[in-house]
């Protein structure tokens, strides 16, 4: 951590700020400290005006999220080519910017660059310069206490010896296999680690490499927060981080029988020639949870092995459509749930690549009781001690004694479902019970066809 907050000085000295423990990018002050191609900031900027019909200076420099120097730059360096025209401040009401439109060339230059790749709009962050701002704002920076983790698992109730093995776990950013029989939280679990996290980052909303454009930042993955900017009454508003990036909650990631490994490489658009980035990247400095393992098409021990490098190495490898292989970093927490024991599913090679396995097991007889209040309270069913006595001294002796998380809601759910259905004032009795139980299993006998 002191080479990070050694950074931190460095970085407030070009206009830095920080989030939490989260440096932000710095603002590019100069066409040069882009480090992006100018015949491709060109073209973006062209197809950028083309499409959007962006007139003014603060216009354009919004619609490419550059600074305004810097878009200044671009426009001169375009109308140094004869692509760009001024056209002077447009009317007496208007502000004084100079406005500025694409000569005869510059729709010719804007067409052709919109045959080669549709994108248009923020310019991309290089690869190179992303993987320093991963850097800033690693997953496994995260200093996680317990206070932490049990306010963000508040609304469960878990043993304390589970959060003595899960605190670690996630407080390292490494991978995590939670285990056990359906029904006991997992999935819960999962999100309260999610919850626990509670910063934020910054997601690029594209990036650049090899001269391909890779849209990373997904509304439906990330959660934008609203970002103040320097006064804002000014004509000319200066962000305090460079606005390619999109100020977020750290991303969660979640899939679960429907995830397959041709969703973890890039998606191609071969309509826009622009390509989007995979699960695993939108998930970067933040959480990817595989939920239901073992139930995808594809088996468990091929999802893990293409997780191998990147477990191992923080870094994964993707495939531009040329066949060209490049490396991203791989800044994420890891969360595999399934209720398969993982000697079933895995090869001892696999195991020890996943650094903490934790089994989830139901809960005792008195934590079930706790969930069942819980419950209970919350849905409005006042408790009767003689119907619950028929529940764990009748029914639960018939399987075992074996106790689920599940299970109170199940119930609870059932016995209001009868109470509206027949009638009557939502009550707990021992009937009740037994009928809201019949339709907890089903019983071991053959269907006649």
């Amino acid at each position: 951590m002191s080479s990070i907050r050694h950074l931190g000085r460095v970085e407030r000295q070009v206009m830095s700020i920080e989030t939490g423990n989260v440096l932000a990018p710095p603002v590019p002050r100069s066409l040069s400290a882009m480090r992006l191609p100018q015949v491709m900031m060109r073209d973006i900027l062209l197809k950028t005006i083309f499409r959007s019909n962006a007139a003014h200076l603060s216009q354009i420099a919004q619609q490419i999220c550059l600074p305004v120097q810097v878009t200044q730059e671009l426009i001169d360096l375009a109308r140094s080519q004869k692509l760009v025209e001024a056209t002077g401040t447009m009317h007496a009401t208007a502000s004084s910017e100079m406005g500025y439109q694409l000569s005869e060339a510059g729709k010719a230059r804007a067409l052709d660059a919109l045959a080669q790749s549709e994108y248009y709009g923020p310019m991309p962050v290089p690869l190179d310069v992303y993987r320093e701002q991963v850097a800033r704002q690693s997953i496994r920076n995260i200093a996680l206490t317990r206070e932490q983790l049990v306010r963000a698992m508040g609304h469960l109730v878990l043993p304390s010896s589970l959060l003595d093995n899960l605190g670690p776990a996630v407080g390292s950013g490494r991978s995590i296999l939670m285990y056990g029989p359906p029904g006991n939280g997992k999935s819960s679990i999962s999100n309260g680690i999610r919850d626990a996290l509670g910063d934020r980052i910054y997601v690029p909303r594209a990036i650049e490499y090899s001269g391909q454009v890779i849209t990373v930042y997904d509304p439906i993955v990330h959660s934008a927060a609203q970002v103040a900017l320097d006064d804002p009454n000014a004509l000319r508003r200066t962000a305090r981080f460079d606005t390619r990036y999109v100020l977020c909650d750290r991303p969660t990631v979640i899939t679960g029988g429907e995830l397959t490994l041709g969703m973890l490489d890039l998606v191609y658009n071969p309509s826009a020639r622009t390509y989007q980035a995979p699960l695993q990247l939108k998930a970067t400095g933040g959480v990817f949870i595989v939920d239901d393992l073992g139930r995808q098409v594809d088996p468990p021990q091929a999802l893990v092995n293409r997780w191998i490098v990147p477990l191992e190495e923080s870094r994964d490898i993707l495939a531009l459509q040329s066949g060209e292989k490049f490396e991203v970093p791989f800044d994420t927490l890891v969360v595999f749930s399934t209720n398969f024991h993982p000697n079933r599913i895995f090869d001892k090679a696999a195991l020890r690549r996943i650094f903490y396995k934790i089994r989830i097991d139901g809960p005792s007889q008195e934590d079930f009781l706790k969930i069942f209040a819980m419950v209970a309270e919350k849905k409005g069913l006042a408790l009767d001690e003689d119907a619950l006595v028929h529940l764990i001294g009748t029914k639960y002796p018939q399987i075992g004694n074996v106790y689920a998380n599940y299970q109170p809601a199940f119930l609870i759910d059932q016995i209001l479902a009868i109470c509206a259905f027949e009638g009557i004032p939502n009550r707990m009795c021992r009937d009740l019970i037994d009928r809201a139980w019949a339709n907890m299993f089903v019983e071991e006998s053959e269907v006649a066809h």
